[in-house]
Order: structure tokens, then sequence, then C-alpha cells
């Protein structure tokens, strides 16, 4: 029995030793430590035995059983080092190796025509002023001489949030925030860029869309001078070689007012496809201020002239980078946004 009980402890030593895992582990205590276990089956047959070996062969079965027991917590520990371990190899971080390269952001194309816009008329002596977005219906029209029942309000479908409030529609509002801070004081020469709403959405429109609205006034100021104004802008922003052309138009807050035209950018004015063979292309609209604007605003327009413009943005970003579809500044296409770093 003696014997017995020797063999048995050096098989489970053995397959403690090559056990992967504490489940196995388990299944070791049971199959030898278990009330049903090996050494309790050996342990059995003592009955056998003469009374005088009995207890030398209980002193060795309580021999094997503390052996074995530290047997497998020992095996125990050396599974957790053996875990913990091959945790810290997978978590590891080997600084000798080369880092990830984050992807570095760049500027909008949107972005890169309005600072462009902003840095040609602040070299004319124009500031940048901003105006809200939120908009009351006094500035965002009867202010610009566009009362409730005027006819041109159907021309900018509007995103109304109350009787009296919307999302403004064009930038203009400020030409009358800013003539009502500075009054009397002259010259003004203000660029007022920034978000604007109207219920659009084609491929050359969108509900949401940015403008550039300009203002001068002073003593003497002429047509001649809004001409010449622009003129300088088209030439910095699409070439020394561009002209530029007024068409007469109509906006309620401008007296006289005209479309503006560039020479085409495609064809150079030779007609094209885009340009619908006229050689030039719709670029914004201008005009002098309209002199009920300027009483409006606590200006005499019997002692001051001035000239105003609007110009959407996407517009120029179209027609400076030859992209056809104005949803495709919106839709977030990596291929399209990261020809613009």
């Amino acid at each position: 029995m003696q014997e017995a009980l020797r063999k048995m402890e050096e098989a489970a030593r053995q397959r403690i030793v090559k056990a992967a895992d504490s489940a196995e582990l388990k299944e070791i205590k049971v199959q030898y430590l278990g009330k049903k276990g090996e050494i309790t089956r050996i342990l059995r047959g003592m009955g056998q035995l003469d009374p005088k070996e009995r207890p030398v062969v209980g002193n060795i079965a309580n021999q094997v059983k503390e052996n074995l027991v530290q047997a497998l917590r020992d095996r125990e520990e050396i599974l957790k080092d053996e875990a913990r371990q091959a945790e810290y190899t997978r978590e590891s971080l080997d600084v000798t190796l080369p880092g990830v390269p984050l992807r570095q952001g760049h500027p909008h194309p949107i972005t890169l025509v309005m600072e462009e816009v902003k840095g040609i008329f602040m070299g004319m002596g124009f500031r940048v002023e901003d105006g809200p977005e939120l908009e009351t219906d006094y500035y965002n029209f009867a202010a610009l001489n566009i009362p409730r029942d005027h006819p041109a309000r159907d021309m900018q479908d509007s995103f109304y949030l109350t009787e009296d409030l919307l999302l403004r529609t064009h930038t203009s509002p400020v030409q009358a925030r800013v003539m009502e801070k500075m009054v009397p004081e002259l010259p003004i020469r203000v660029i007022v860029p920034g978000k604007v709403y109207r219920r659009d959405d084609d491929a050359t429109h969108s509900f949401m869309f940015h403008q550039v609205e300009g203002l001068a006034v002073d003593q003497k100021i002429s047509l001649s001078d809004l001409k010449g104004t622009l003129l300088s802008f088209a030439r910095q922003m699409f070439g020394p070689g561009q002209k530029i052309r007024l068409r007469p138009s109509y906006f309620p807050f401008t007296e006289p007012s005209a479309e503006v035209d560039i020479s085409c950018v495609m064809c150079k004015g030779r007609g094209c496809r885009v340009c619908g063979s006229t050689g030039w292309l719709e670029i914004l609209g201008a005009g002098m201020v309209h002199p009920r604007v300027f009483r409006m605003s606590g200006y005499d327009p019997e002692a001051v002239t001035g000239f105003a413009f609007g110009m959407g943005v996407e517009r120029v970003a179209m027609l400076k980078y030859g992209i056809d579809d104005l949803r495709m500044f919106y839709v977030n296409d990596l291929r399209m946004l990261r020809q613009f770093r």
C-alpha cells in the first residue's frame, strides 16, 4: 500500500507539472484528493493491514496529500505568472519601433477661398465685420428696403423661427448694423463673411452656404470706384488677365444695381460649354447703396454715397477650382478634399 501511494503521488505530480490551466488542475485535484479520489480508494484497503502498519500508512497518506496540495498551489502560481507575462507581452510597447503617422488635417476649400477673399479686400483697406446668423426680420429685410409686402422676399425662401426671427438669408443685414453703429463716422469700408440659409438644395444651391458682403461709404464714392474694386478683386483671385462686366440688374437695397461677370476661367473668354459660349460667368451682385437704406441707418443720402456687393463663396470656389456640383463641398468625400492640402 505504501508503494501504491508513492506511485500514485509520482503520477499525480507528472500530471500537475504538465497541466496547462486552472481547469485542468481542478480536475487533477478532484481525481486524486477528492472524496472518491485515488488516495481514498487506496486507503479503503487499510482494513486488511496489520494494526502496526496502519499508523505508518496513514502518515504516508497524509504526507502525500500535503505534497500534492502544495504541488497544485505551486503550479497554479506558475500558470498565473505565465498568464501575466503573456499579457504584458501582448500589451507592451516597443519604443524602438517607428511610430504610426497621423494624418494631418488641412483647411476645407471653402475656408481657403474665404480666407483668400478676406485677404484681398483687407489689402484694399477693408476690415472684417461679423453679425448674427439668427437675424430679425427688420435687419434682414425692412432695413434693406424690403418691407413685408415686397415681392423680393419671395426670391429668398427663408427659415423663420418666429414671426420676427429667422436664419439670415444673406449677409447684407450687417450693412445696416455697421452703419447704425458708426453713424456719423466716415469712411466705412467693411466686408462681412459668414453663413446664410435658404430653402434650396440642388447642384448649384445649398440650404446653407457662405457669402461675403462688402460695403464702402464715404463722400463722393462713385460707380467707377465699385468697378475698380471688383476688377482688382477678380484679377487677384483668378489671374491678372481677368476682365469684368457689369450688367444692369435689380436689388432692393442698391440703386443702380448690377450683376457682375468675369471672363470665363475655362476658355479665357473665347466661349465654351461652361459659359454657354458667351465668354462670361456671373460671380456676384453689386450696386450703389440705396438712399432709403442710408436714411434708415442714420446717414444723409445727400451727403454720402457708397457701394455694396455680395458674393457666394461656394460660387467663387467652384469657378476657381473647376468644381461643377456645389454639393461636393459638403459630402465629406476625402478624394475631393485631399486635393486642397
